[in-house]
């Protein structure tokens, strides 16, 4: 087959969407390595990704080409692919980011398109009003037009029924899956190299997530005050939320509590989650949750919220809290730091869950999908 995505956050994003669009294409290519790939992006920085790419014989990569094109790149996008996918005999055309694009039914082949939540209907005071109506304008759009919908988890299929009155057939759930490379115990001396490169503490709790107010950091840091004196690692890029998660930190006296880090390659990533006591996912909602698979990949106990999608992704052997409830939360953390059998039952449990997110699994059901004629 020959099978084409929308790449731009593939190579431009360097989070969720990023991340689950690299990781799709990479675990396809390996287990499915008889198909074609062709990757459309608006631009292809020199990174990781693209270094990958271009040792693959199977992947293309389809950029803009003439003058216009290149100096209206959105436009490309969203007009402009569409005419390439026939030129280039795709049988199978993959929106991995809520988008098709607008004349995508000039496109002879399958259209399908990922989902992966829509958080700015359910809260739409966390986003400005216009980037809510394009948001809306793109979402809905793709949801009309593609064969099939792929939603990254129930609770993202029944948003998009409840919103935009999608028929339930046309809905198909495929989690997400992480970097395989969570899977791979680092070594004794790469974890020795990371605490040092990182100036990481003996002991401590992680969060890993962008710091916005959605995702809730503030709650974990306020429960801070009644835990034990064991310090937090932040790992996410700074948004503007992370002024008011400051004030408090120092209105309370809790510099010292804190570490908190940028850019970090998913090699040290996954080191982290395994040095780290419990992880911790406090977020009022998501699609999925990518963090919560790697932390139980690494065996790591998680707490995180009782709502949304997120025992999709923890299973039954995570501990949920109400996310609203610092208190709540600090009884949890002080629990599982007191029970150590408690902790090694729900890593071990949460490991063995996590299995049927592998990329190998994921792949799976993505090909078995592009075959559904």
């Amino acid at each position: 087959m020959n099978i084409a995505f929308d790449a731009k956050r593939a190579f431009l994003n360097h989070s969720g969407l990023g991340n689950y669009s690299r990781t799709l294409v990479k675990s396809l290519n390996k287990y499915y390595p008889e198909n074609n790939y062709s990757l459309f992006t608006t631009h292809q920085p020199d990174n990781d990704f693209q270094k990958f790419v271009s040792t693959q014989k199977n992947i293309k990569v389809i950029e803009p080409q003439n003058f216009i094109d290149k100096n209206l790149r959105s436009r490309w996008r969203s007009f402009g692919i569409t005419d390439l996918l026939n030129q280039n005999n795709i049988d199978v055309y993959h929106g991995l980011s809520n988008e098709l694009p607008f004349n995508i039914q000039n496109f002879k082949g399958r259209k399908i398109v990922t989902i992966h939540d829509l958080i700015f209907l359910r809260y739409p005071n966390l986003y400005p009003f216009l980037d809510q109506k394009i948001y809306n304008k793109k979402f809905r759009h793709a949801c009309d037009t593609a064969d099939t919908i792929v939603a990254i988890s129930e609770a993202t299929k029944q948003d998009i029924i409840k919103y935009y009155s999608i028929p339930e057939n046309k809905i198909k759930v495929i989690y997400q899956s992480c970097d395989e490379l969570f899977y791979n115990e680092p070594s004794e001396t790469h974890l020795q190299q990371v605490i040092k490169k990182h100036q990481l503490p003996v002991n401590f709790l992680l969060y890993v997530g962008t710091i916005e107010e959605r995702k809730n950091l503030l709650t974990l840091v306020k429960a801070l005050k009644q835990v034990r004196d064991i310090p937090l690692v932040v790992i996410g890029k700074k948004k503007k939320y992370f002024n008011s998660v400051l004030e408090y930190i120092q209105g309370n006296k809790l510099e010292n509590r804190l570490l908190f880090l940028e850019d970090v390659s998913n090699t040290d990533l996954s080191a982290i989650y395994r040095l780290a006591e419990i992880f911790i996912f406090p977020s009022l909602f998501e699609g999925f949750g990518i963090p919560i698979i790697e932390a139980m990949i690494s065996k790591t106990p998680v707490i995180t919220s009782q709502n949304s999608c997120f025992a999709e992704a923890g299973g039954n052997d995570s501990i949920y809290i109400n996310p609203h409830d610092e208190n709540e939360l600090a009884e949890k953390i002080n629990f599982l730091l007191n029970s150590e059998s408690i902790c090694r039952q729900i890593s071990d449990k949460g490991f063995e869950y996590v299995q049927k997110f592998h990329p190998k699994n994921i792949s799976k059901q993505l090909i078995s999908l592009y075959k559904d004629n």
